[in-house]
């Protein structure tokens, strides 16, 4: 005999309202764009946020949008010059190369001095994340 579908819908909880979730995610980034770049606070607040999302990310404490069901064909071409950037990017770091070679990371930190616009960074990283956690 076939079982009934629940068909019960879950209500939403505090944190994914955008009544919620965007200032959270404001006075986190607010935090993040006061440490110095690459300073030991910096990283540990970036694993530490990181860390959270992932976490919430792999549970079941947010409810899930519905993931798209397939990635069009020129997907991958937009996926070449991701996985090479990446690749440079990874490269470069581990090989200190320096400043004759530098990463992305290091020609963005002139721009990345002043606070807000660090802090502007940390928010949209924070958002885009947070898109992949409710995915």
């Amino acid at each position: 005999m076939e079982q009934p579908h629940d068909l019960t819908v879950e209500a939403p909880r505090a944190w994914d309202r955008p009544a919620v979730s965007v200032p959270v995610l404001v006075c986190l980034s607010l935090v993040g764009g006061r440490f110095v770049s690459f300073s030991t606070e910096a990283n540990l607040f970036t694993l530490g946020t990181g860390g959270v999302l992932i976490w919430l990310g792999l549970s079941n404490r947010v409810p899930r949008r519905p993931a798209p069901r397939r990635l069009g064909a020129g997907a991958v071409w937009w996926a070449v010059p991701v996985v090479v950037f990446g690749v440079f990017e990874g490269v470069t770091f581990v090989l200190a190369a320096g400043d004759e070679f530098p990463t992305f990371s290091r020609l963005a930190d002139p721009l990345l001095e002043d606070h807000l616009t660090r802090s502007a960074a940390w928010f949209a990283w924070l958002a885009a994340f947070w898109g992949l956690v409710r995915r």
